[in-house]
Formats: C-alpha cells, sequence, structure tokens
C-alpha cells in the first residue's frame, strides 16, 4: 500500500493557484482509476483505489500548506504506511513551468509544506514528485506568486506537468521509483513543450 499526497490549500479562492499542484495531480490519478477523492478524514480529503494491483490511498490534507505535516503523519500512523510507501506531490519554484522531477529523498528546498511534513515525520526520506511552476518574479513577494494562478501561456506547460506528475505515480507504483525517474523527469523547458 501506499500513501499519495498532493499539497495544497482548501477552498474555492485557492483553486488554480501555483501552489495547489498538488491537489491538481491527486485528482487526475484519482480520475485515472476511477476513484473519489471526497471522504474527510486525517485532516484530509482522501480516496483510494488500486495502481497495478496494489491499493494505493490518495490525500490532499485541509490543513493549509504549513501544517501538511499534521495530516500526512495522521494518515501514516494510521494506515501503517512505511517511509518508504509515502509519496508527496508538490509544486517547485525551481524547476520551470510544467517540469517534473522525482527524488526519492532530499530537503524542503525552502517550501514550507515540505518542512511540516519533515518536521512530523522526522525524516526526509521519502519520495517526491516536482512539478515546476517557475522562478518568482523579481519585486514578487514569494507567497503572492504562489498564490497567484497560472498565466495563460503556461497553461498548456502546467497541464502536460500535470499530467506528467500523474503518469509518474502510476509508473512508480507499478514499475517502482526509478522507472518513474527514468520516463518522467523533465527538468528544461524545451523539454516539458516536446513531452
Amino acid at each position: 500500500m501506499k500513501l499519495i499526497v498532493g499539497l495544497g490549500n482548501p477552498g474555492k479562492n485557492y483553486a488554480g493557484t501555483k501552489h495547489n499542484v498538488g491537489f491538481e495531480v491527486i485528482d487526475l490519478v484519482a480520475k485515472g482509476i476511477g476513484t473519489n477523492v471526497n471522504k474527510v478524514k486525517h485532516k484530509a480529503m482522501v480516496g483510494d483505489g488500486f495502481i497495478g494491483g496494489e491499493k494505493v490511498i490518495l490525500l490532499k490534507p485541509q490543513t493549509f500548506m504549513n501544517l501538511s505535516g499534521e495530516s500526512v503523519k495522521e494518515a501514516t500512523v494510521f494506515y501503517k504506511i512505511p517511509i518508504e510507501d509515502i509519496v508527496i506531490v508538490y509544486d517547485d519554484i525551481s524547476l520551470p513551468v510544467g517540469a517534473t522531477r522525482i527524488r526519492e529523498k532530499g530537503s524542503a528546498g525552502g517550501h514550507n509544506g515540505m518542512k511540516n511534513i519533515i518536521a512530523h515525520l522526522g525524516t526526509d526520506n521519502f519520495t517526491r514528485i516536482r512539478v515546476g511552476i517557475g522562478a518568482k518574479p523579481n519585486g514578487w513577494d514569494l507567497a503572492d506568486y504562489v498564490l497567484s494562478r497560472f498565466d495563460k501561456d503556461d497553461e498548456p506547460l502546467i497541464l502536460a506537468g500535470y499530467e506528467r506528475a500523474a503518469k509518474a505515480v502510476e509508473i512508480l507504483v507499478k514499475e517502482g521509483t526509478q522507472a518513474a525517474m527514468n520516463k518522467t523527469n523533465v527538468t528544461a523547458k524545451g523539454d516539458a513543450k516536446k513531452q
């Protein structure tokens, strides 16, 4: 069993913002396996289903981004999920819009949701799928930037990024992290356009 977590902020005000990339990907994964993320528990919206015969729990924490770890920890304990079976999907300002990058462990990289998850789990030794939202423009406050929506020009790129990240979840569950990295890591804006 794997716990697949998409990070974001709850509420209509935040729908479609850059910080809600994780929620968008989880919704695509759910659609792909014919389930809904509509149960309320573990301070989250939860759904479950199967990918390639393996049970997956889909989680969208409703604690607001900076407290995401509370929900992840609660679900991890409840379902008795080993750390290596946790996958977190989230936005990354260090990657071009729509680029995807999978890593098996690593620091929070300044992402407050990830900082909180690492603090609650007591380790950074879990898989993460990062989806690029592009660098903050000069003069912008970081909080304002991540809570803004994508420009029209960037919409095709980010939609392709969501699809690629959802595909990465599927490959990761079926074939393992290395296969998902080999098939879906896209770091250059040009690469993302070609996909």
